[in-house]
């Protein structure tokens, strides 16, 4: 089904069927969770965000026969195919450690996030996108160089450990998304965290980036902006001192940032990433718990909540939806590709539900992520899409967005999307791996199909039909079980080898009260891989 049959099926159906719930109010097709009503709170919607009842059987009978690459159409204005957009401005809005189901438009029921469901309900829901990998440091390298992270040795550290490790980063000389567009005369801002390296040596300036700030470590206290009590916040390359709860200061940025490429008439990158809803638990208000953290490590096991978590990501989205407005107010939105996803799965206070595993594991928890898209010019409204996706797809899709090109000595692993965004192209099979240091895990997804190793325990899963990976399909289906482990194999030889030395990190049962048997191990390398 190409895209004009797309329109005339979504048209078709608002024909019969016609709903006025919005599209992060359907059934999630990866779930077949469906998050409450009124998940835009009082949001106005459009008249035009209106969905088609089409069940998950439907769509799956459909693809089969060549049906379907978008799960939901909405219909459109005609004008979206034919008018020719300018360059693109790029808003690129990344949250940390958020679980796949953390927010209402993917079933989040106790929490509605308006703004970010706005995203959504402007242009494309990715139901089957995955991290590079369940850690920051390791998945931002994929993320800003469009390539697998184990093609470099920063890429190795689970995560970055900090002042230890001052020679690893990214180098400078390495073509990133930041310095392809700067090339294609974009200007780049990052807002927020790098945890790429630190200075002198690495850091966002050094890569691509105009201008910068925010942290370059792993995490950083929201009111007293130290990692510990190590101040840790900049703008450019100086150390600044600001007070203010941390996800208002970079909303305030962005939204400056906005501004004052709008008003110079410049197209730009933003790069927009949020410490929240990292650790340290703290939700505007808690200062209290900021001063009980001074001189402890912020990685505290004794503070948070579930309330507090909540609390975090509506002050997110508090400043998700600033960032919108700026866009409106500059009348700029139109021309804007805004994206919303997260690093990695979620961890400890997350819900990353219908799957297992948090951040640390090649369990689906730990992998699977939000991603949202939306392009008012050439992006169709509430569409859902089932098509398999990483994170080192942003690279390659955003510099076709933008007319760009990748460094050919550096060729993308990641998939450019936006046939898929723009017209309808069929979902196509993935095949992604993954390896972290951390109790010896593999993962590779082919298909419907994961092949799954952790320690010395391996699994076989079909995760669209077992998304929480409890049947074990290794025997059953030997012929499946050892293609996947041949195929990680053959990947694997092409990437950098596991080495003692670089930094790794999970959850013991001293930690996680459910993670039940796992004890902390010297954290060499996987004796097979040796």
């Amino acid at each position: 089904m190409n895209f004009t049959q797309i329109k005339a099926f979504s048209a078709k159906l608002h024909g019969s069927v016609r709903t006025a719930a919005p599209v992060c109010g359907t059934i999630d097709a990866s779930s077949n969770r469906v998050p409450h009503e009124g998940a835009y709170g009082s949001t106005n919607m459009p008249e035009d965000i209106m969905t088609a009842n089409v069940t998950r059987r439907n769509l799956l009978g459909m693809a089969a026969t060549g049906g379907a690459a978008l799960a939901v159409a909405t219909t459109a204005d005609s004008s979206t195919a034919q008018t020719p957009p300018r360059w693109p401005n790029i808003v690129f809005i990344l949250a940390d450690d958020m679980g796949y189901a953390d927010i209402s438009c993917y079933g989040r029921r106790d929490l509605t996030t308006a703004n970010i469901d706005r995203i959504a309900a402007q242009g494309i829901r990715f139901t089957q996108a995955y991290a590079n990998s369940p850690v920051c440091t390791a998945s931002r390298v994929a993320i800003i160089t469009g390539r697998y992270q184990v093609r470099l040795p920063v890429g190795l550290q689970e995560p970055l450990a900090g002042s230890s490790q001052r020679n690893i980063g990214l180098p400078p000389e390495h073509p990133t998304l930041p310095s392809l567009l700067r090339k294609a005369g974009y200007g780049t801002t990052l807002v927020g965290k790098w945890h790429l390296g630190m200075l002198p040596a690495f850091g966002p300036l050094q890569s691509g980036y105009d201008h910068f700030f925010g942290f370059r470590g792993g995490a950083l206290d929201y009111y007293r902006h130290t990692i510990g009590d190590t101040p840790d916040l900049w703008d450019e390359d100086q150390p600044v001192s600001q007070a203010g709860y941390l996800t208002e200061l970079l909303g305030d940025r962005a939204v400056k940032v906005v501004g004052d490429y709008a008003r110079a008439g410049r197209h730009f990158l933003l790069s927009l990433h949020f410490n929240a809803p990292h650790w340290p638990w703290e939700a505007p208000g808690d200062q209290a718990e900021s001063e009980r953290l001074r001189g402890r490590s912020p990685f505290h096991w004794d503070g948070g909540s579930q309330e507090t978590y909540r609390r975090m990501i509506a002050a997110l989205d508090v400043q998700v939806g600033r960032v919108l407005q700026a866009l409106d107010d500059n009348g700029i939105a139109r021309d804007t590709i805004v994206i919303f996803t997260s690093d990695n799965g979620g961890e400890r206070f997350s819900d990353t539900w219908p799957f297992s595993g948090k951040k640390t594991e090649l369990l689906e928890g730990g992998l699977r992520i939000p991603a949202l898209v939306s392009w008012p010019a050439r992006i169709q409204t509430g569409l859902v899409s089932e098509q398999v996706t990483a994170n080192m797809d942003w690279l390659p899709t955003l510099l076709a967005a933008a007319g760009a090109a990748p460094d050919p000595a550096y060729p993308p692993d990641g998939m450019n999307l936006l046939p898929h965004l723009m017209q309808g192209a069929p979902v196509v099979e993935r095949r992604l791996f993954w390896r972290y240091k951390g109790l010896w895990q593999r993962a590779a997804r082919i298909g419907d199909w994961k092949y799954l190793k952790i320690l010395d325990n391996t699994f076989l899963f079909n995760v669209v039909a077992d998304p929480l990976e409890r049947a074990n399909m290794k025997e059953r289906r030997k012929d499946i079980y050892e293609r996947l482990v041949e195929e990680w194999n053959a990947w694997n030889a092409k990437m950098l080898p596991v080495t003692a030395t670089s930094s790794t990190n999970y959850f013991t049962s001293a930690e996680m009260a459910d993670h039940i048997g796992p004890k902390r191990v010297i954290p060499d390398p996987d004796p097979e891989l040796r």
